[in-house]
C-alpha cells in the first residue's frame, strides 16, 4: 500500500478506532437498543482493548490480560444462558446486500493488503517447512531446532494441509502468506454457507463475513495460521453438520492443528448421537490414520516416528508447572489453574449430557462455550485466542430461533421452509412424507 499511497499506514489503536465506527453504523441495532444482537457486539468489541493493553509497552501487561479474562467471562456467561434468550428475531443489517457483499469484499482487500506488508508469522513460516519436509519425505526429527517458540507451531494436520500451497507459492514467506489468505477465504465462505444453508438468507452470512473481516482482533492476529485453521476447519463442520462423515473428517483435522478442538468432540458425539455417531467416530478414526501415516512419510525410523507423534502434541498445557513466559497464569501460582480446569471438566460433561437431545442452538452455543472456556486455564497467554472462536461466536450472534432443526430431518431438496410474520423460520414440510429420517 506504501507504493500507491504514500505515508499510508493503519496502526492498532486506529484500527480499533476506525472499525469500531464503521461496525456501530451497520450491525448496531439503533431501533432496538436492549437486544441480544447490540449485547453480543458490545462484547465482542469490548474484546480489543485487552489485546491492546497485551500488546501495549507502556502499559502494565497484566492488566490487559485481566481486562481479557473479565470480557471472556462475561461472554462465557451470554453463551452458558443462550437458550434462555427465546425471543431471537431475523434482525436485518443497516446496509442492504449490495452493500454489504462491497463492505465483505473491500474489507479482505485490506486484510490481504495487510498480510502481504507485514512480516508472516513465525509459526505459519514452520508449518510451511514442514509441509516442504513432506512433500520430500525427509525426516523432520533430525533438523535443527529453531529459536522459536514450540508452543505456537500448527500439528501435523497443518502441514497436510500447507502441502498443496507449497509448490505453487514457492519460496517459504510467500507460501506462509498465501496460507493466511486461504484461511481467512475458509472462514469467509463457511460463514455464508451457514448463513445460505441453514439461516436460509445469504445476506446474514454476508454479514457474519463482513464482521470477522472489520473486528480488530481479526486484523491483530491477521497473519497466525496456527489461530486461523482451526477456526476454518470448525465453520466448515457446521456448515456440513448434516453430514457426519464429513463433519467427522473436518474436525479430525482441526484437532491434528491444535489441541483445543479435541474437546468439542463429545459434544458433538452426543449431538449426532446412534447411528450418526458412528460414522462420525469412524471418520475421526480415518482422520486419524491420515495423519499418523503423515508422520510415518517423515520418519526414518520407529525412534523418530514416536519423537514425532508425541512431540507433535503440546503436553504443557496439561502441567500445573511455573510458566515463564508472559500470560496471566505467569504472575499466579501455577496451583490456581487446578480448580480452574476441574471446574472446565465438570461443565465440559453437563454441556455434553444435557439436553439430552441436542438440536443445531445447542451444538452451536455449547461449542462456542466450550472454546471460550478454554481461554481461562490455558498456560501459554490465556484469553488472547480469540480468532479460536470468533467465528463460532459470529454464528451464535446472527442466529434466529433454530429449534425446529434437529439432526433428524430430511434431506435439504425435500424440505419447504416455512416462515411466520416475524421473518423466523417456523417449521420445515417434507414435501414427499411425513415421516423424518435419519440420514
Amino acid at each position: 500500500m506504501e507504493e500507491i499511497l504514500s505515508g499510508y499506514h493503519v496502526n492498532e489503536p486506529t484500527w480499533f478506532y476506525l472499525s469500531l465506527l464503521l461496525i456501530l453504523a451497520v450491525f448496531f441495532k439503533f431501533g432496538r437498543i436492549w437486544s441480544v444482537r447490540n449485547l453480543d457486539l458490545v462484547l465482542l468489541l469490548a474484546l480489543a482493548p485487552g489485546l491492546l493493553l497485551v500488546r501495549s509497552t507502556n502499559l502494565m501487561p497484566s492488566v490487559g490480560y485481566s481486562f481479557l479474562f473479565a470480557v471472556t467471562g462475561l461472554l462465557l456467561l451470554r453463551l452458558l444462558l443462550d437458550a434462555a434468550f427465546t425471543r431471537r428475531p431475523r434482525l436485518e443489517q443497516n446496509l442492504n446486500t449490495a452493500g454489504m457483499a462491497f463492505l465483505c469484499a473491500s474489507a479482505l482487500l485490506f486484510q490481504i493488503t495487510k498480510i502481504t506488508t507485514e512480516q508472516p508469522d513465525v509459526a505459519a513460516v514452520r508449518t510451511v517447512r514442514g509441509a516442504d519436509d513432506l512433500l520430500k519425505r525427509q525426516d523432520v526429527s533430525t533438523s535443527p531446532q529453531e529459536t522459536t517458540d514450540p508452543k505456537s507451531e500448527t500439528g501435523p494436520a497443518g502441514r497436510l494441509l500447507a502441502t498443496p500451497v507449497v509448490p505453487l507459492a514457492g519460496a517459504e514467506v510467500a507460501a506462509a502468506r498465501t496460507m493466511a489468505i486461504l484461511s481467512h477465504l475458509a472462514v469467509m465462505l463457511g460463514l455464508i454457507a451457514v448463513g445460505r444453508w441453514h439461516f436460509s438468507d445469504t445476506s446474514m452470512g454476508l454479514a457474519m463475513a463482513a464482521l470477522y473481516l472489520l473486528l480488530p482482533c481479526t486484523a491483530y492476529d491477521v497473519s497466525k495460521v496456527n489461530h486461523l485453521l482451526p477456526a476454518a476447519l470448525i465453520i466448515w463442520s457446521v456448515a456440513m453438520y448434516r453430514r457426519p462423515m464429513v463433519a467427522g473428517i473436518l474436525l479430525g483435522l482441526a484437532c491434528g492443528t491444535v489441541f483445543f478442538p479435541i474437546f468439542l468432540l463429545p459434544i458433538w458425539m452426543a449431538f449426532y448421537w446412534k447411528r450418526g455417531a458412528l460414522k462420525f467416530g469412524f471418520a475421526l478414526v480415518l482422520t486419524g490414520a491420515v495423519l499418523l501415516g503423515s508422520l510415518i512419510m517423515t520418519s526414518a525410523d520407529s525412534t523418530s516416528f514416536k519423537q514425532q507423534t508425541l512431540g507433535s502434541i503440546d503436553w504443557s498445557v496439561l502441567t500445573f508447572q511455573a510458566e515463564n513466559g508472559a500470560g496471566f497464569w505467569g504472575l499466579y501460582n501455577p496451583a490456581y489453574r487446578i480448580p480452574v480446569f476441574a471446574t472446565f471438566v465438570v461443565m465440559l460433561i453437563a454441556l455434553t449430557i444435557w439436553p439430552t437431545r441436542k438440536n443445531l442452538e445447542h451444538l452451536l452455543a455449547h461449542s462456542t462455550a466450550v472454546v471460550v472456556a478454554t481461554q481461562f486455564w490455558y498456560p501459554h497467554q490465556g484469553g488472547v485466542y480469540v480468532l479460536w472462536y470468533l467465528p463460532l461466536m459470529l454464528v451464535v450472534t446472527f442466529r434466529p430461533r433454530l429449534n425446529h432443526l434437529p439432526l433428524q430431518q430430511q434431506p435439504e431438496e425435500t424440505r419447504v421452509a416455512a416462515s411466520d410474520g416475524n421473518g423466523n423460520l417456523r417449521s420445515e414440510i417434507p414435501r414427499s412424507s411425513s415421516r423424518i429420517q435419519l440420514f
